[in-house]
């Protein structure tokens, strides 16, 4: 039976919604500031510590025949470009249910050799084939991230890449990929500096939604700074040689909104969404819908400027909100470097808090919704002192050890080769980390427990999760600046799963923005298909919920995006489940057992 989404999802995220009505002279609640005291390791965490699970995630990049190398153009020039890059995307190209692996790309300023992006099919059987040329993802680019979609509603997935430079939007056209951006309208805008010189928008993040309503998906893409070769600036940090520059030095760039037309291209409707933002030096995008309303809000991160809360006011009208509802600065009043983001409710209550990665000597940043705004406890969640000294870029929630709740993985690496020369404390290779969700709302850092790739030190950038071997567990990819890849894959034993892909007819075949609920034995989880999340990269829209020993679920809710929904009840875990929009569960295949 359908019914109207308003009533159960206000039930679903109950009484806590930010209210973005509200007044600055409204009283705001803060928690106490922490990440300038030390962690007292005190009994709570210890026991906390007891209780987390034995996990294992194990490097297979050499047996899985991926073979990459991300070249960022450094030369000893020390731009600033070459020290962002690049991303990843996990999707199924050509529906044979496994998720392959497209590798984002730069390139060197004199074009001296040829470093393409890379896309790999999964053969099912752990290995990959190198099929770039074949299926046409071998873009030359200084490229740095990507998003993916169905955009044009013809049933296979299109990938949209954002640069330093023209961005690419690539429609699949039965498994191989056409370079559209420039009759899409989707490339991106040009701005000219003082001399005279026209240089092209530096694109970062980007996500694909429905934000107007009309059943098509719109794009979000992010921008840096307006930086070109025309105007690098020498910065330095022992007053002797060159450093990478930092964003203070260089002027920001706004997103850009592009509504889908419904004929293959798209309108900037940018300033008439009112997202005219030219103060953004953005860096990651991440979706949700905070009020339950039915329309999606976008959360922007900003690199030493407030980050972004853009508020889905509907009818394709945003209104920027950060500061208002208490993301834009740190409790000292600070805008930090902000990079990857992540939206989850930590502990299934329907309070959703953001995750947000930022630079050495700022702690991680996780804004807990709180009445009518946002406070960062991350103190309260135990993720200060260990995230103090990294430099965190890509960032995501996930269900490391299926027990229902969302743990966090994180990809660190700083920017500057000579930074460990003045600061002592700080440096340029970093070990990515693991935080274990322990149902109380700390998370613990079980990285030195979770095997040797989390000790591993490198220069990590994207970060995406899915389930690479369809085992029903989420392993991760993990790209770095200038260096390799890493497939990371989930060898734990862990808890039961279900996984569930949704389909509906119109231009948004993949229900982007639909909610799944899974209750099971007293607890419920809520996941939203969404695109975006970490940073540069594309994870799987697959939701996986972890049932820990349950045999069944009581119960799923589906509340698609036209505000109807489905329920199912008692069914079976250990498989992944295809649900239509009017058919119910249409397919149904159970987890390879490794």
């Amino acid at each position: 039976m359908k019914s109207s989404i308003s009533i159960p999802r206000r039930l679903l995220l109950s009484v806590l919604f930010l209210n973005f009505g509200c007044s600055e002279k409204e009283e705001i609640i803060r928690e106490e500031v922490t990440y300038a005291k030390p962690d007292p390791s005190n009994y709570a965490s210890r026991m906390a510590l007891k209780d987390a699970p034995t996990l294992r995630f194990v490097d297979r990049t050499q047996e899985s025949g991926i073979q990459f190398q991300h070249e960022n153009g450094a030369a000893g020039q020390k731009r600033m470009p070459e020290t962002m890059g690049s991303g990843c995307a996990l999707f199924d190209y050509d529906g044979d249910y496994d998720l392959d692996l497209f590798l984002i790309n730069s390139k060197p300023w004199d074009d001296s050799v040829d470093s393409r992006s890379k896309f790999y099919s999964n053969n099912g059987d752990g290995t990959f084939d190198d099929v770039s040329e074949i299926v046409g993802l071998d873009i030359d680019s200084y490229a740095m991230g990507a998003t993916v979609a169905d955009y044009d509603s013809d049933g296979d997935l299109d990938v949209y890449v954002t640069a330093l430079g023209p961005n690419i939007l690539l429609r699949n056209d039965d498994g191989h990929f056409v370079d559209v951006s420039d009759q899409a309208n989707v490339e991106g805008e040009s701005w000219i500096d003082s001399k005279g010189n026209e240089s092209p928008e530096w694109s970062t993040g980007a996500g694909w939604a429905d934000v107007d309503g009309d059943g098509w998906l719109d794009l979000l893409v992010t921008n840096y700074v307006r930086w070109s070769t025309h105007t690098d600036i020498y910065t330095s940090l022992d007053g002797k040689n060159k450093s990478y520059a930092t964003p203070q030095q260089y002027q920001g760039s706004t997103p850009r909104l592009y509504r889908n037309l419904g004929d293959g291209s798209f309108e900037d409707i940018t300033e008439k969404a009112g997202l005219l933002l030219e103060s953004g030096k953005s860096m990651g995008v991440a979706m949700t819908d905070f009020e339950g309303d039915g329309l999606i809000d976008w959360v922007i991160t900003n690199d030493t400027q407030p980050n972004f809360l853009l508020h889905n006011l509907g009818n394709a009208q945003f209104e920027e909100r950060g500061l208002m509802a208490g993301i834009g600065y740190d409790d000292t009043g600070r805008a930090r470097a902000g990079m990857g983001v992540d939206i989850t409710s930590v502990t299934n209550d329907g309070v959703q808090s953001i995750a947000i990665g930022n630079f050495s000597r700022e702690a991680l940043s996780l804004y807990k919704q709180i009445g009518d705004v946002f406070v960062d406890a991350a103190g309260k969640s135990k993720l200060v002192q260990s995230t103090l000294r990294p430099l965190t870029f890509g960032l995501r929630f996930f269900d490391a050890d299926l027990d229902g709740f969302q743990d966090l993985v994180l990809a660190n690496g700083h920017i500057e080769p000579e930074i460990n020369t003045v600061q002592k404390e700080i440096f340029y290779l970093q070990a990515p980390q693991l935080f274990w969700n322990d149902h109380e709302g700390r998370m613990v850092d079980i990285s030195n427990e979770v095997g040797p790739i989390f000790q591993k030190k490198m220069v990590a950038r994207g970060l995406a999760v899915g389930d690479i071997d369809g085992d029903g567990d989420l392993d991760l990819v993990i790209t770095t600046n200038g260096g390799p890849v890493y497939v990371v894959v989930n060898e734990s034993q862990v808890g039961n799963a279900i996984a569930v892909d949704l389909r509906m007819d119109g231009g948004n075949r993949q229900a982007i923005g639909a909610i799944v609920e899974i209750s099971a034995n007293g607890l419920t989880q809520n996941q939203m298909v969404r695109t975006g999340s970490s940073y540069l990269s594309h994870s799987t829209t697959t939701l996986t919920f972890g049932i820990g020993s349950l045999e069944s679920i009581d119960r799923m809710t589906v509340w698609w995006p036209d505000g109807t929904k489905q329920d199912f009840f008692n069914l079976s875990v250990g498989r992944r489940y295809w649900v239509d929009h009017k058919k119910g569960i249409v397919e149904e295949i159970l987890f390879i057992d490794i």
